[in-house]
């Protein structure tokens, strides 16, 4: 978008748009205005999971829509139970309260767990200790739960309550952990701040550290859930189970929703007005909830996922060799995956557009592979030659300016 159409522009001016417009999408594919086409490698940020247009959610969307939208909360929603029902007999926990984001999911998993202290006669426990470089959404909670000063920058003083340790610094979080801490809160592999994976015996440290003190284990699986790592939720790899964790992007396909999950312990506190939601949980987005859930639990479904992921890192492992000028680390796990950028990310991200594969920006200069998790072995090999190109392209302008 021009800076005139910007200033133009009803909407507020928080986002620098890439000046292409989409109309409709196909599996792997997103169609221009223009009609070009693009493989999409964004996914909307992890969200499109299962592609776009995947008949079944369609359907489900389509069939649900001619019944019923909305009710709200006061009365029972047969799509939720069923949801929960599937998720916690999939997952380690007995809980769930649906949302409409992974930003609201966070914020029912801090209130559950400084709730829980609090019914256990322990008010005085609401700290929660979190790790730099997180991200764990965009609300006045959230954004101190993360602490970087580019998100909390001009919004009044920062929410109390959270305290941030540098990443694996073990003597700064046993220092953090105090009388007043709740809980901890980690993203098993960290998005935003890079595609970061925690690794897995940090993980099980985490867990015993939590067991010791008393405190709850809280797992950010925003991005990293619903098959992205090629478990059904990435913590699975460190064989550990968390007390809550915060779900939603992918768990809705395209469809705003998340959850937060618990343990029935660690929701003993969330009793009747504890909490709420007006449309969180809602016959929509519980029909695709469901629909998502039936593919992905399919067998075979996040074997296809581990293979893909095999399939793409082969692939940048070879561009990486050739190209180390343009790209210096390949990060990530399942289709969560991270080409960490000698250039600029915004330039590579450029330059893959204009080869029709579409990246997504994190930090520590890193261009983020977000596919769907349906994608075929044909659509990877193409996806990767676009890549390819795409660094070829900016190596090619290295030299030159060198030369």
């Amino acid at each position: 978008m021009s800076a005139a159409s910007e200033t133009s522009s009803p909407l507020y001016g928080t986002y620098a748009r890439a000046d292409v417009r989409f109309e409709r999408g196909e599996g792997v594919w997103l169609v221009a205005e223009d009609g070009r086409r693009y493989m999409d490698f964004a996914g909307g940020v992890a969200v499109s999971s299962l592609g776009h247009g995947h008949p079944h959610l369609v359907e489900a969307l389509k069939s649900q829509a001619e019944k019923l939208w909305h009710v709200s909360n006061l009365y029972e929603i047969p799509g939720q139970q069923r949801l929960g029902e599937r998720l916690t007999a999939a997952t380690f926990a007995d809980k769930a309260f649906f949302t409409n984001s992974g930003a609201e999911a966070l914020e029912c998993a801090i209130k559950t767990a400084r709730r829980y202290h609090y019914a256990k006669g322990n008010p005085e426990r609401f700290r929660i200790v979190t790790f730099d470089g997180a991200f764990h959404g965009r609300t006045l909670a959230t954004i101190a739960a993360g602490g970087q000063p580019k998100y909390l920058e001009g919004f009044g003083p920062k929410v109390e309550g959270f305290d941030q340790v540098p990443f694996g610094d073990w003597e700064a979080l046993n220092a953090a952990i105090k009388p007043e801490t709740a809980a901890l809160l980690i993203e098993p592999i960290q998005g935003e701040g890079g595609i970061r994976v925690v690794p897995r015996e940090m993980m099980r440290r985490l867990r015993e550290i939590c067991d010791r003190e008393g405190i709850l284990l809280v797992l950010d699986e925003v991005q990293s859930g619903t098959g992205r790592s090629g478990r059904l939720f990435a913590h699975e790899w460190s064989e550990i189970r968390p007390d809550i964790m915060a779900v939603a992007k992918g768990i809705g396909g395209g469809f705003p929703l998340g959850v937060c999950l618990a343990t029935a312990e660690a929701a003993s506190g969330m009793t009747v007005g504890s909490h709420g939601t007006t449309y969180g949980g809602n016959p929509l987005a519980m029909a695709v909830g469901n629909a998502v859930l039936d593919v992905v639990l399919e067998e075979g479904f996040l074997e296809n996922v581990r293979d893909r992921s095999l399939q793409i890192k082969q692939a940048l492992a070879s561009v990486l060799d050739r190209y180390p000028d343009v790209v210096s680390e390949i990060r990530g796990e399942g289709l969560l995956l991270g080409v960490k950028a000698v250039v600029p990310n915004g330039a590579l991200i450029a330059e893959m557009r204009r080869h029709g594969i579409l990246g997504v920006p994190a930090g520590d200069n890193v261009v983020r592979l977000l596919p769907p998790l349906v994608i075929t072995a044909d659509e990877v090999r193409e996806g990767m030659e676009r890549l390819e190109a795409a660094v070829a392209a900016m190596s090619a302008s290295n030299t030159a300016k060198a030369g």
